[in-house]
């Protein structure tokens, strides 16, 4: 893909555009960061040309975008580096949009919150676009959405994701069936907890064991 781009991108060949990162799974979707030498030029709109000429004869010579090939067509997302991992993982989630990005320096881990409708496509086809922008950023990411940042604000429900090991999907249900605590949860009969949880009786009882155990029911 590199060579591609420096084949159909003159501003690469002579050093003004940079490509200091590329994500791919081929067949499917790739990443690639890039940014300027000259502030007067645009990398991202350099790299896909006017109406997108550039981009698409990279897609052809790929392979890719053939006429008997409608679907599973890979597609490119070309993203603005940024030295500042913050502002770079807001680029690299593109299309997503992002509201919030909190850096963990120690163990490079970025947790960034989305809008709620932009939740799926932050993360992507199972898992796609956060799984490449994750490599192409060289940090872990953790996505949540307003929603779930907001819950896990509250130390008793994030006890509660901790004890029980449940994702914050499937805990979200329970919290808006008032479940918001270890002791609610114990209260709480098993078949309603599998009931909203989609779980197994023997998994919520697993579940409910551990929190009994942390509390000292």
């Amino acid at each position: 893909v590199k060579k591609l781009f420096e084949k159909e991108v003159p501003e690469i060949q002579e050093g003004i555009v940079k490509i200091v990162a590329i994500a791919r799974e081929p067949g499917s979707r790739t990443k690639i960061a890039v940014y300027s030498t000259n502030p007067n030029i645009d990398p991202v709109g350099t790299c896909i040309g006017v109406r997108g000429s550039r981009i698409s004869t990279i897609l052809e010579e790929l392979n890719i975008a053939r006429a008997d090939k409608k679907e599973g067509r890979e597609k490119i997302d070309v993203v603005l580096w940024d030295p500042d991992p913050a502002k770079f993982v807001y680029n690299a989630l593109a299309p997503a949009e992002c509201s919030k990005v909190i850096v963990d320096e120690e163990n490079k881990t970025l947790e960034v919150i989305v809008p709620d409708d932009q939740l799926s496509l932050a993360i992507g086809k199972k898992g796609e676009n956060v799984r490449l922008a994750s490599k192409l950023v060289g940090w872990r990411i953790d996505i949540l959405s307003e929603t779930q940042y907001l819950r896990r604000q509250e130390p008793e429900f994030l006890k509660l994701l901790k004890i029980t090991g449940l994702s914050d999907e499937t805990a979200g249900y329970l919290y808006e069936a008032e479940i918001k605590d270890l002791k609610s949860l114990i209260e709480t009969p098993v078949e309603r907890i599998a009931e909203l949880t989609k779980l197994s009786m023997e998994e919520v009882e697993k579940i409910i064991e551990k929190a009994k155990k942390e509390i000292g029911a």
